[in-house]
């Protein structure tokens, strides 16, 4: 907690973005070559709202997202943020960093449950793996991102431009992907999630069990899912409207989607209990496609296929 800032002191959002904006007309840097809030390079970059499910959420699916919440007026931020773009180049594409600056997105500051700054956050397979508050010394941070790249590791999740000396292992865990994967890989990254889709079915179609492909078509499918809707309309409509399969069903896509699996996961076998039928298969098909999103490790992942066993049988 040490170093870290009340964000009741919040500016005008408005300000903030044209701030923002101005940043990134001149992302070339400080002209003493030191690393400054809003700078942007290949591998740290400005986020909003707007662009959070293409630069995050989607890209966290093949590379490791380091998120640092800040403000101009916190001042731990301006000692934080230097360290995490200078980490982030030398990491060479490990991982990349993902800046939010909370006053322009205060909807953001409030998914994180950002209570402080700076607060720095680790996506993985979107999910929020950990996180840290306040501005840590560099060695700490370093520390922070060898476990936050070993659990990428055992997530299977590699980045495809990661150098040798990024710290991430030697070679490109995709680089011997079958043609169908590589272009599912590469409209993922550009946030062509039809393209996408269409790419991974035509991969399932190749060999039906492949374990990867079936992960990115849950996980692009879940994406096209939430994208066209606002999490607080889906909230409401299920609120309103809980015996309604379809409005429960998204919310837990959403729930997913911002990381929390259990309570999708629990919200799904709840409309599966009480339903049949046409409305239960459609409940317990879901429920399968957001288990292939996680690990086949995920102890949440074994606790709710156990209760699915249990309803069903």
């Amino acid at each position: 907690m040490y170093g870290a800032v009340d964000l009741g002191a919040r500016q005008a959002a408005a300000q903030r973005r044209q701030q923002q904006a101005a940043r990134a007309a001149s992302a070339s840097g400080a002209a003493d070559g030191t690393p400054s809030a809003g700078s942007e390079s290949a591998f740290v970059f400005d986020v909003t709202e707007e662009t959070f499910n293409d630069d995050v959420a989607l890209r966290s699916r093949t590379t490791p997202v380091i998120v640092d919440l800040w403000a101009d007026w916190c001042g731990p931020c301006k000692q934080l943020s230097p360290v995490l773009e200078k980490l982030a180049g030398e990491a060479n594409g490990a991982w990349v960093l993902a800046k939010i600056d909370v006053d322009a997105n205060p909807r953001l500051a409030q998914a994180f449950q950002a209570q402080s700054i700076p607060m720095v956050v680790a996506i993985i397979g979107g999910q929020m793996v950990d996180a840290f508050l306040g501005a840590m010394p560099e060695a700490q941070i370093k520390q922070w991102l060898a476990q936050v790249l070993s659990v990428a590791d055992q997530l299977g999740v590699a980045p495809a431009g990661a150098g040798a000396d990024s710290g991430s292992g030697s070679g490109d865990a995709f680089d011997d992907l079958p043609p169908a994967l590589s272009e599912a890989r590469d409209a993922m990254e550009t946030g062509d999630l039809d393209g996408a889709a269409q790419a991974l079915e035509k991969a399932l179609a190749d060999v039906p069990a492949d374990p990867l492909a079936k992960s990115w078509l849950a996980q692009v499918n879940l994406m096209r899912r939430v994208s066209s809707v606002e999490p607080a309309d889906a909230a409401r409509d299920a609120a309103e409207r809980p015996d309604d399969v379809e409005a429960q069903l998204l919310l837990a896509d959403f729930e997913m989607a911002s990381g929390d699996a259990e309570q999708a996961f629990d919200r799904v076998l709840a409309v599966i209990k009480r339903t049949s039928g046409a409305e239960r298969n459609t409940a317990r098909l879901r429920l399968l496609d957001l288990f292939e999103v996680l690990p086949p490790d995920d102890e949440r992942l074994k606790k709710a296929r156990t209760q699915l066993t249990l309803l069903l049988f």
